[in-house]
């Protein structure tokens, strides 16, 4: 036998929260880490243990047990106990592009602070990997990538399978990011339990080491073997050093160590000369398998999860830190602290089994409150970034008006928009001082209300649609005195604001009219329209047509495409779990195509058009009660026989369609009281678009996926991941569905590359390796989505359409304000940038050196042009990266613009120190 080196690693993988509550398996950490610490004092051979490369850890440890901080610095500082560089071990297509480097950036700095990060790309338990993750750690100093899913067959288990269309021989490979960048990727061939509980006594020592050194040698490259002792929430083997003497006593052939990942990696990659190793390129989603077992499905599991994530996502990292950031050049501090709560919080909500929707009730109830906590903060620090944004704004300009109220419309997303935004003005406010409450309410509300007009910062009259809202109670907090509460008639305002500039705002005005003059309504900029008839919407871009069914017939203008029988609904039976999607034994599919629909105008005005179509289903109520044995026999789901009950259910889908003048985003929202169990909804968009490829949203890419499954995939459904979208195109022709939370999509395969984007999934149990029965996740009551239809023309306006996208997930900001004098113009913006294919997908504040972080990614496989203009107050720019850190001086741009070539696929980060933070 060829002589090896036995790595033994111990580690336990700590699911947060699982088929368990969180504070359950809380209770369980802290005994385990009790045992370790203990462990670690008396038993010097046991030489390291890897705490799952997740900081949270610490803080749920030392929440119960601060007296043992001093302890576990010690043996983090001595090498004893491995952690970082993740905050949580998250699900990476399930969360954003910047929650991802926010949880690499918050698990290097907590590890920091306790004195070593330990810099390896753990990815033990993904459902997928992601393309970019190469790019995104070795930005963070970490050249080895070590995961447990996404290639290789894997059974029921995690047993390897037999094949021979592995894109690997071996557990080790390179692995190759979009834009180039290699990392050293290592498969957890045998799992991550392979060396769990080593025997001590010899004769099972000896049959347990033949067997694991054969399994593991089978894939490993080198003479390095990797055996991983611990599991999910293994509990630590404390008699670990007197097992590994057993082993040296029995293999003298060998060395065994007890090992750590920095070391077995090192030594992995001075060996790697032994074998050439595969290339495998891009998101690893276990492609090369039978399709049962890659867990896609949990993108559709409690949907209103994802819902609830992609708004408090999307309100830290695109509306409340730029909004602070922007502050923070106005001179106001800007709350890191606050920040990191934020984000912590949501981020908590990320491990793959709670984002991911598949745990028990009890874990996903309590994510909702975290959810509504992160979201609070958000809110908060985007309020006080706003009014310091506002107080600073020049508006006496308006002052020649008696009564003018000045607002923003502020765009924190990173191009020019155009849309329709909405807001809330108080137009009288009376404070109570010695008023009863009651007296001043009838008082006020007596009193007529007068209209008025808006303008923009020229004094033009801008259309709009302005609602008396009527008296209502309010407050304010100031910081130096008790709170203030109030009475104030209030309007509704509703404009188009046209081309708002990127990270900046325009400022309008309410001007009341004098008294006695009336006009209550003020229309919009004019959408043209042949028809009154609800049937028919049209503006610039489009015309839409609602047919009898319901289904929407589109009018490409600009591309002269004609698209047909979109947004139909489908309805199939489930009886998988909360991982996999597994079709009712019966096949029986549900649309609405045959379904006559009531149509109503709902908004008919010069700016927007929205029509509401209401369909009067009925749908199966269940799956046969024979689903419910199969479940408690743990029927392994693609094994299942259960169809659907024959017993009828009433299911009303309201769907509102709305089209605005300006905006090229189609808008669907389509809300439904789900009362059925054990089955899938879904909206169909037929691109009848020639294309062999689909092209999603994901982790700072564009990912293009073969819309044929690989030879080897038997699964008939082939969903996938996304983010905020995913398109079919040609070199003439495209179409894309955007969403706000909705990350699983299909191509159907039915000969017109329909787009399905799934709405529900309601499904009775957990699944994996127990009996666990989640009747919540059947998602009984009230559900809206929201979705749009952008069309373009061809593959060269993808990125395009992209834009579009990611600006209909970020929500606009506005806010009144007074007539005062200010230092900043009407209109503004504080980054002016040009480059074609480019996303900005950040503008932050870095915590170490106050200075403005700015990132973008190339959306294409082609170089792109960065070019930001100059003047303002960025000037003096560097080379940064996911970490924040400062590389490259890139010179001062406040007379000459700043060029710079990004490379295809590259995540460009650049800093900007305004002067006033040396």
């Amino acid at each position: 036998m060829t002589a090896k080196t036995i790595h033994v690693i111990s580690h336990t993988h700590w699911d947060r929260e699982w088929y368990l509550p969180y504070e359950k398996h809380h209770v369980r950490l802290i005994a385990l880490m009790d045992t370790l610490l203990e462990t670690l004092e008396q038993d010097t051979d046991f030489k390291s243990f890897h705490l799952d490369g997740q900081t949270i850890i610490l803080e749920d440890y030392l929440q119960v047990r601060p007296e043992m901080r001093e302890k576990l610095v010690h043996y983090i500082q001595t090498g004893r106990i491995h952690i970082g560089p993740w905050y949580i071990l998250q699900d990476e297509f399930l969360t954003s592009s910047e929650a991802n480097v926010r949880n690499l950036l918050i698990g290097h700095r907590d590890a920091q602070v306790y004195g070593n990060v330990t810099k390896i790309g753990y990815f033990p338990d993904s459902f997928g990997n992601i393309g970019q993750a190469p790019q995104l750690i070795k930005q963070a100093g970490i050249d080895t990538a070590i995961f447990g899913r996404g290639v290789k067959p894997t059974g029921f288990n995690n047993q390897v399978g037999e094949s021979n269309a592995y894109e690997s021989p071996f557990s080790e490979m390179i692995w190759r990011s979009p834009d180039g960048t290699e990392v050293l990727g290592i498969l957890f061939a045998n799992w991550y339990h392979n060396g769990m509980e080593i025997p001590t006594d010899p004769q099972a020592a000896q049959a347990y080491w033949d067997r694991k050194i054969i399994q593991v040698e089978r894939f490993a490259s080198t003479q390095h073997l990797l055996f991983m002792n611990g599991c999910d929430h293994q509990p630590v083997q404390t008699n670990l050093s007197t097992a590994l003497e057993t082993a040296r006593s029995l293999y003298p052939e060998h060395t065994f160590i007890h090992s750590d990942f920095e070391t077995y990696a090192k030594q992995v990659h001075e060996s790697l000369t032994d074998q050439p190793l595969s290339v495998v390129s891009g998101e690893l989603r276990s492609q090369q398998t039978d399709g049962w077992g890659t867990l896609v499905n949990t993108a559709s599991a409690r949907v209103y999860i994802k819902q609830a994530n992609t708004r408090v996502q999307t309100l830290l990292e695109k509306v409340a830190e730029p909004t602070a950031a922007i502050a923070s050049l106005l001179g106001h501090a800007y709350p890191h602290h606050l920040f990191t709560y934020a984000w912590k919080t949501l981020m908590q909500n990320h491990p793959h089994d709670s984002i991911c929707g598949c745990s028990v009730d009890e874990v996903h109830a309590e994510m909702m409150t975290r959810f509504a906590k992160s979201g609070h903060v958000a809110e908060t620090l985007i309020d006080a970034a706003v009014a310091s944004i506002t107080r600073a704004i020049d508006t006496e300009k308006f002052g020649f008006a008696k009564g003018a109220v000045p607002f923003i419309a502020l765009n924190t997303s990173g191009w020019k928009r155009t849309g329709l935004v909405s807001l809330e003005l108080e137009i009288n406010r009376r404070s109570f001082d010695e008023h009863v409450p009651a007296e001043l309410y009838k008082s006020m509300a007596a009193e007529p209300f007068t209209s008025g007009r808006i303008i923009d910062e020229s004094g033009h009259e801008i259309p709009a649609r302005i609602e008396d809202l009527g008296v209502k109670f309010n407050y304010t907090l100031p910081g130096d005195r008790f709170r203030q509460p109030y009475m104030a008639r209030r309007i509704r305002v509703s404009l188009q604001v046209e081309q708002a500039p990127a990270l900046g705002y325009r400022t309008y005005a309410f001007v009341p009219y004098p008294h006695g003059e009336a006009a209550a309504i003020h229309p919009g900029p004019q959408i043209k329209n042949t028809s009154l008839s609800p049937e028919v919407l049209e503006n610039e871009y489009y015309q839409i047509t609602v047919e009898s069914n319901g289904s929407l017939t589109l009018l490409d203008k600009e591309g002269g495409h004609l698209y047909r029988d979109l947004c139909v609904y489908e309805n199939a039976g489930d009886i998988g779990n909360e991982y996999m999607f597994k079709q009712s034994h019966d096949h029986a599919v549900l649309t609405t195509r045959d379904l006559q629909a009531e149509i109503a105008w709902a908004e008919h005005s010069d700016a927007v058009h929205s029509v509401d179509i209401l369909h009067q289903w009925s749908i199966p109520a269940s799956a046969e009660s024979s689903l419910e044995t199969e479940q408690n026999a743990m029927v392994y789901y693609p094994e299942r026989m259960s169809k659907r009950a024959d017993s009828l259910i009433p299911f009303a889908i309201r769907t509102r369609v709305t089209l605005e003048a300006g905006v090229k985003a189609v808008k669907i929202s389509t809300t439904f009281n789900n009362q059925a169990k054990d089955h899938r909804l879904r909206a169909l968009f037929p691109t009848d678009i020639a294309s062999g490829s689909v092209h999603a949203d994901s982790i700072f890419e564009i990912a293009e996926r073969p819309i044929e499954p690989a030879p080897e995939w038997k699964n008939p459904s082939n969903c996938q991941h996304q983010q905020a979208f995913v398109a079919v195109d040609n070199a003439s022709q495209g179409l894309a569905i955007a969403n706000i939370g909705l990350n699983e999509y299909e191509i159907c395969r039915d000969g017109r590359n329909t787009i399905a984007v799934t709405l529900l999934r309601a499904v009775g149990e957990l699944g994996d390796w127990g009996v666990f029965p989640t009747p919540e996740a059947q998602c009984p009551g009230e559900h809206t989505v929201e979705m749009a239809i952008i069309p373009y023309r061809g593959s060269s306006e993808r990125s395009l359409a992209a834009i579009e996208a990611y600006q209909y997930q970020i929500p606009w900001t506005a806010a009144q304000t007074d007539i005062h004098a200010g230092t900043l113009p009407l209109v503004h913006s504080w980054l002016k940038w040009e480059g074609s294919n480019l996303a900005l997908s950040t503008f932050k504040v870095n915590a170490d050196n106050q200075a403005i972080m700015v990132r973008w990614f190339n959306m294409s496989k082609e170089p792109a042009a960065l070019t930001i203009e100059p003047g303002g107050t960025l000037t003096n720019w560097y080379l940064s990266d996911v970490l924040e850190q400062t590389r490259t001086s890139l010179g001062d741009s406040k007379t000459q613009p700043l060029h710079r070539e990004v490379r295809a696929a590259e995540i460009l980060t650049l800093g900007s120190k305004p002067s006033w933070a040396d």
